[in-house]
């Protein structure tokens, strides 16, 4: 249902569904990864396809593993079948522009909230909980904007400075020694300080569950911009609202990676790809029109807060559907007497 509305709210013709596998990947040999990636394919693929379920990347997967999977599949099939997986390398009909997408997507909505509600993005304090592909990427791409970002956590850690980091040599610090603590000039900061700390952003990247009522009683942040799937709790949510801090939601904000997802596999149904910046333009122009849409709705529905006008729009949008589908009514319709015509 959550990918399904995440897909809605930004018009994509997509359903959704999650699935994955319970282990430690940071545990497992190269060889034990390839193993269980292709293990897990061969266990479900008389449900995949590209016109059934087309599997994408997401926590602790990666281009290498999407590129396990794709073969595995086209190996059941015999023959090659790009179009099941998204999130591949690019050798093997992956998009150009998918493994900054959540990222970029994200920045975007946050840009355009910023505008709406006139907070300048130059020097606007930044604090990134989760550094790694989707909070790294969007630390970049703030900091591009002019942004400061003045605090960053990870699974080991967490740096802090005021004045502003760099996050691209945030993202060389964490390769060398495998964490953004200890960076240079920065002061260690802990998860629950950092989604508390003053600042004008708030970017939850990491795990659902993080905004508690707890938490979200203490958060400062003017913006709360839902990069991971479901960091703020149904309690916590209720708080920031009452506090007044604009929340986009995940199935917003988070939207771009599945849209590009969505461009890779329209891509693979081609054969024919697009530039880098031929898809960044086109997931500009629907993560715009995306967030508008929802701020219309939003005002339609009397200053509902983002959230509730994200999934009413993505209700409509698929309650439409299965309106124009013949599916809202079926099962009375069925469950109709029959009426037999008899000759005279």
């Amino acid at each position: 249902m959550w990918m399904t509305f995440k897909c809605a709210v930004v018009g994509l013709p997509y359903g959704g569904g999650k699935g994955g596998v319970v282990c430690n990947p940071k545990e497992l040999s190269p060889g034990e990864l390839e193993r269980l990636s292709r293990g897990y394919v061969r266990a479900v693929a008389e449900i995949l396809g590209p016109e059934k379920d087309i599997p994408a990347p997401d926590v602790y997967t990666n281009p290498r593993v999407m590129a396990w999977m794709m073969d595995e599949f086209s190996r059941y099939k015999g023959y090659n079948e790009f179009g099941v997986i998204t999130g591949k390398p690019l050798i093997v009909g992956g998009s150009a522009g998918r493994n900054e997408a959540t990222a970029r997507g994200c920045a975007i909505v946050v840009r355009e909230a910023a505008k709406m509600l006139g907070i300048p993005l130059a020097g606007a304090a930044v604090a990134v909980q989760g550094f790694g592909n989707a909070g790294s990427i969007v630390a970049r791409l703030l900091h591009e904007m002019g942004c400061r970002i003045v605090a960053v956590v990870d699974s080991t850690g967490g740096a802090c400075n005021t004045a502003g980091m760099d996050p691209v040599k945030l993202r060389d610090h964490k390769t060398k020694t495998g964490s953004v603590k200890g960076f240079p000039g920065s002061k260690p900061i802990s998860s629950t300080e950092l989604l508390t700390l003053d600042c004008d952003i708030l970017v939850p990247a990491a795990l659902e569950n993080q905004i508690t009522a707890s938490v979200a009683g203490q958060v400062r942040a003017k913006i709360v911009a839902e990069a991971a799937n479901g960091p703020t709790t149904p309690e916590g949510d209720r708080i920031l609202n009452q506090k007044g801090i604009f929340v986009i939601p995940d199935i917003l904000a988070s939207a771009g990676g599945v849209t590009v997802s969505y461009f890779e596999w329209v891509q693979n149904n081609m054969g024919y790809y697009w530039t880098e910046e031929e898809v960044n333009r086109r997931l500009e122009e629907i993560m715009v029109r995306g967030f508008h849409e929802v701020v219309a709705m939003r005002k339609l529905g009397r200053d509902v807060d983002m959230r509730l006008a994200a999934y009413m729009v993505a209700v409509k949008r698929v309650a439409e559907a299965m309106e124009v589908r013949g599916w809202l009514g079926r099962a009375a319709r069925l469950a109709a007497p029959r009426v037999e015509v008899l000759p005279a």
